[in-house]
């Protein structure tokens, strides 16, 4: 059955995994009348008989007459792929998008060796209480950006941005969230990080198949979970459970009940189930969870570095 239209509804997918990987849809709906938004559908995607999982995704984006679908997949594209200008090379690149954020690398260094070069006892008296464990003071304690900047980011902006590789959202992901995505996921944030070839070309395939007025959206469970951290819906304890693999089926289940609990969302005991049980089902509720900041308009705003292009990214906000 088809569904009716709505503006009140988004839906995540979650695409990272290999051919073999299975799918799940996560769709949300706000219904007025209740003043609640509902998981309406959680749907594993798999190949049947009548079709393959590229036309259930095409089939199930269509069935439910959907406007706006987040995923965890880079959307827009490395700059060198649609450059026309005469290429002088990484490091010499004239792109006005790839100078300008390069000039905010730049700046942030510049900043930093300031502070190193106007007090270099405070500076590192400071750097060595930020590498001390400190168990009552949150990792959320300053944004990655804000000085004294930390090594392993120092590190990083040193190491320059690759407009073949690097998108400027990336480089605004790693402003904001890079130290945090470190520290609690022991991770370093790569948009094209976990992205193979064939995952690459079968999106660019299942895009063009998709419905013209879908619009897409771009999210990441990390920042995701950092952002109800944030939020104290979720503690860090629970953050760390889910890098457990024994913990990790309980520690879903907590996570999906505090949303549920925190964020007005209702779910049928059926669902929790499979959100307890499949990381990829968890993994699009979570980017459907990141899309209702979006329909509520509660995201932080991202800079376009002087790009026509809108990143279409969502961090969501949930104070």
């Amino acid at each position: 059955m088809v569904k009716e239209k709505t503006s009140n509804s988004i839906a995540g997918m979650s695409l990272g995994g290999g051919r073999k990987e299975n799918f799940f849809f996560s769709l949300l709906e706000f219904f007025p009348e209740k003043d609640r938004w509902f998981l309406t559908s959680l749907r594993q995607v798999k190949d049947e008989e009548e079709m393959d999982r590229d036309e259930a995704i095409t089939s199930w984006v269509e069935n439910y007459r959907l406007h706006r679908l987040v995923v965890d997949f880079p959307l827009t594209k490395p700059l060198c792929e649609s450059c026309t200008l005469e290429c002088p090379g990484t490091a010499s690149c004239a792109h006005p998008v790839v100078k300008s954020v390069r000039h905010e690398m730049e700046k942030l260094v510049e900043e930093d060796q300031a502070l190193v070069s106007s007090n270099p006892k405070r500076y590192e008296q400071v750097r060595n209480e930020d590498n001390q464990i400190h168990y009552n003071r949150s990792v959320l304690h300053k944004e990655t950006h804000e000085h004294i900047l930390s090594k392993s980011f120092k590190r990083k902006l040193k190491k320059g941005y690759l407009p073949y590789w690097n998108r400027p959202v990336d480089f605004w992901i790693w402003k904001h969230y890079y130290d945090q995505i470190l520290n609690l996921f022991n991770i370093s944030y790569d948009s094209f990080g976990n992205v193979s070839v064939m995952l690459m070309h079968r999106f660019h395939y299942l895009r063009r198949h998709l419905p013209k007025d879908l619009t897409m959206y771009e999210s990441a469970t990390h920042i995701v979970l950092i952002e109800l951290y944030r939020s104290k819906i979720i503690s860090k304890k629970q953050l760390a459970e889910l890098d457990d693999m024994d913990m990790a089926p309980l520690a879903r289940l907590k996570v999906v009940k505090a949303i549920e609990s925190k964020l007005g969302v209702f779910i049928y005991e059926k669902d929790l189930e499979l959100l307890a049980k499949h990381p990829k089902a968890f993994d699009s509720f979570l980017l459907a969870i990141a899309g209702k900041s979006l329909l509520m308009n509660k995201v932080r705003e991202i800079p376009c570095f002087g790009s026509k292009e809108d990143p279409m990214f969502i961090s969501p906000v949930f104070n």
